[in-house]
């Protein structure tokens, strides 16, 4: 008895942590995209309070803000 509960609370063990894998492999891919620039105002206006975006080695990348 005491055995198949171990495996049944594995199991969902296992199954919670490639849900949670999953999940997180998508948010971090959904980041990921970054524009193409040269200068500054290629990249897209910002509407964030404390973040905006600076060209960095041809990419668009999130710079925070200094109050």
């Amino acid at each position: 008895m005491q055995r198949g509960n171990n495996m049944a609370k594995t199991l969902k063990f296992v199954y919670a942590i490639i849900l949670f894998l999953f999940l997180f492999f998508v948010a971090t891919e959904a980041g990921t995209e970054l524009v193409e620039c040269e200068k500054d105002s290629d990249c897209p206006i910002s509407w964030h309070e404390f973040f905006h975006n600076k060209c960095y080695l041809n990419k668009c990348k999130w710079v925070f803000r200094f109050p």
